[in-house]
């Protein structure tokens, strides 16, 4: 595989210019992805989804420069198809879900300089399903996709209570407790956790305003314990610096600058390894909310605005009943149905 391309981060960058560059050995740039990647910072994408964008186009990219034709205009689903085969052949091979997202990109790559979905041709793979028509009233019609892996169904592991009590026996600070509070009670993201602001916090009302996935701005209650628990960080650990973020490093030689996702993963890191519970990460934390809200009844659009989900079918995952509970609806349901009890006459 040519390893000549990679990428660049360049900080700063214009506003209208995609940090991330990709380059080759004598430091050129490869324009037809750059433009893309620019035009996805233009759309006010973040950072992350801009990085995650350049990282799928750069291994499809090192893989598309080895092939006869390297013209992107001469790109079809049947080169794509022996894309997917060199990923399933590559060790370590990556997920389903992460070939699904190349070929995403990849396909919109294609429509971004093109115009038009990528061509079809002999030996290509295309699947056909039904959809609504969107001018049809509700009328099914029928879509052509391109080439997808099967993916398993997502199944939600939570935290059991008497592992989230020995995940927070190992903490000695405010900040952690608040952190994992933040996750457990209210459902936020890793990213949303670092990007937390002073000027979102409302303690005194019980709620507080943060920005997810799209910069979509939601506004969230705060529980009495998770107030507390802020205060006292505020109040006690926080340096006393001129940052905007709220959650800051404490310790070393970054101390009083803004905690950072590779800083948050530390984190837990050394927490998975104190408390002995090897499945605890942020994202842990946040599929436990979601559970524990789907479980205690709270409705699915409540539930989705609650998370920052765009699709209702990303909230749905998190309405995975164990038998006790659906005995339990069914006991409910059975004794708000007035019916004749099942008698022999005689």
């Amino acid at each position: 595989m040519n390893t000549d391309l990679h990428l660049l981060y360049l900080k700063p960058s214009p506003a209208s210019r995609s940090p991330y560059r990709m380059v080759d050995a004598q430091q050129h740039e490869t324009l037809w992805i750059n433009d893309f990647l620019d035009a996805q910072k233009l759309r006010n994408l973040s950072l992350q989804s801009i990085r995650t964008y350049a990282y799928d186009l750069l291994h499809f990219a090192r893989w598309w420069s080895r092939q006869e034709s390297t013209a992107l205009e001469q790109l079809n689903e049947s080169h794509l198809l022996g894309y997917v085969r060199h990923q399933l052949e590559s060790i370590p091979k990556p997920t389903p879900q992460t070939i699904n997202h190349r070929l995403t990109v990849i396909h919109c790559l294609y429509r971004f300089h093109f115009g038009c979905e990528l061509p079809h041709s002999r030996g290509s793979v295309q699947s056909v399903y039904k959809t609504r028509s969107t001018f049809g009233f509700g009328r099914p019609g029928y879509r052509v996709g391109g080439l997808r892996l099967k993916q398993p169904r997502r199944v939600i592991v939570p935290l059991s209570f008497e592992e989230v009590s020995l995940f927070w026996s190992s903490f000695r600070t405010y900040r952690d407790l608040g952190i994992t509070a933040l996750m457990l009670f209210n459902g936020l993201r890793s990213c949303e956790i670092v990007g937390l602001r002073l000027d979102e916090l409302r303690l005194s009302e019980g709620q507080f305003r943060i920005r997810g996935k799209g910069n979509k701005e939601r506004i969230l209650p705060l529980q009495e314990d998770t107030i507390r628990t802020l205060e006292s960080y505020l109040q006690t650990e926080r340096p006393l610096v001129d940052s905007p973020f709220v959650f800051l490093c404490l310790k070393g030689r970054k101390r009083g600058s803004p905690l950072t996702l590779v800083g948050l993963r530390s984190l837990f890191r050394h927490h998975r390894r104190s408390s002995k519970v090897l499945i605890a990460n942020p994202h842990r934390f946040r599929h436990t909310f979601g559970t524990d809200m789907a479980r205690a009844g709270v409705s699915l659009p409540a539930l989705m605005r609650l998370m920052g989900h765009s699709h209702i079918h990303t909230t749905m995952i998190y309405v995975n009943l164990l038998p006790e509970d659906v005995w339990r609806e069914y006991r409910n349901a059975m004794q708000k149905i007035h019916k004749p009890p099942p008698t022999l006459e005689p």
